[in-house]
């Protein structure tokens, strides 16, 4: 068997150096990741990375296993892949080496991810903490007397504590459905019953707001496997923001409609629309609303109690129903959230 032949049967992007430090072999894998024209070239010209390329070095000059990275390129980002150099004996030809090359971008992409989490989260609960810290310390000294600074300082400590209170719940809210985002509920719910509970909830908000609340389309049961108080939370979430950050005083549709073949789900499906006539949203946001702590207006979001966590949270439970999550908007026409769920 050749080293190309043997190299084929990997399914990880695979390349032969001989003794003499050029490429002899590689597997498609590799093609794809390096192109097929550096057969027959030097390896230092072939990988062009002084890390990699040392390690190479050392394990033909020792006859060692070692182990290296190499960063390539896909498209617009960075990969990440963990190298294995394995020495060869080859007769009549000295010492060559096998290298390995596994595609860890994902764990990689993982950890930045954690860390950029744990980053925000501490963020968002650093800023509330601060400001409860220097009333505390405030109220304590010159406001020791001050009955009327007393009382706002303890309005603003409330709606701190508030604040940080709403944070925490999503934080664990978020936490349990990522656990259980895997397993498909296996209950049926009546989906217009759930939409009409989670507006009639926020009656009150949307008139406190004078924002005038529509429901369409939920006078008789839609029948659906899912989790009804994820369910619950979906809706209550997207009805929410629609009265938060639409246009004052204006109007929120909440519309339901069964689709025969819904194209998004190849197949039957409810169509769950939030509707608003407010500003709109950026084209150049609308792929980054479910990501966690995103927000397009931060000091807008915050002064109306928002975590950033809502529609991260909503993408998760939708995921878990084997559903869809459709979000439209221009500036100055309004925005459309659309929960497409399945029936079957």
């Amino acid at each position: 068997m050749t080293p190309a032949e043997f190299l084929s049967a990997i399914p990880v992007p695979c390349v032969h150096i001989a003794a003499d430090g050029r490429v002899t072999a590689l597997n498609r894998g590799a093609e794809t990741l390096f192109g097929s024209e550096i057969v027959g070239h030097h390896y230092i010209t072939a990988f062009r990375q002084p890390s990699l390329i040392d390690r190479i070095e050392a394990a033909l000059a020792a006859g060692e296993a070692a182990e290296g990275s190499y960063i390539g390129r896909d498209g617009g980002r960075d990969t990440t892949y963990h190298v294995t150099l394995s020495p060869l004996t080859e007769k009549g030809s000295g010492r060559g080496v096998l290298a390995v090359f596994e595609d860890r971008t994902h764990l990689e992409e993982a950890g930045e991810r954690r860390s950029q989490f744990v980053a925000n989260a501490s963020h968002e609960l650093r800023t509330p903490l601060t400001a409860i810290a220097g009333f505390i310390e405030t109220l304590r000294g010159p406001a020791r007397e001050d009955a009327e600074a007393r009382e706002r300082f303890l309005d603003i400590m409330e709606r701190e504590t508030a604040r940080m209170n709403r944070l925490v719940g999503d934080l664990l809210s978020l936490s349990r459905v990522e656990d259980v985002e895997r397993m498909r509920p296996d209950m049926e719910v009546d989906v217009a019953e759930i939409v009409m509970a989670a507006a009639t909830g926020l009656a009150p908000l949307a008139e406190a707001a004078g924002v005038r609340l529509d429901v369409e389309g939920c006078d008789a049961p839609q029948i659906a496997v899912g989790d009804a108080d994820q369910l619950t939370q979906v809706f209550t979430n997207l009805i929410e923001n629609a009265i938060k950050y639409g246009a004052e005083g204006g109007h929120v549709t909440v519309s339901l409609v069964r689709l025969d073949n819904a194209q998004v789900l190849r197949g039957p499906g409810l169509r769950i629309s939030v509707r608003d006539d407010g500003p709109g949203i950026d084209p150049r946001h609308l792929g980054r609303l479910t990501e966690r702590f995103y927000r397009v207006d931060s000091h807008r979001s915050r002064g109306m109690g928002g975590t950033g966590l809502g529609l991260a949270i909503v993408k998760h439970i939708v995921n878990r129903h084997r559903g869809r999550l459709r979000i439209e908007s221009e500036p100055g026409k309004g925005s459309t959230f659309s929960v497409f769920l399945p029936l079957d």
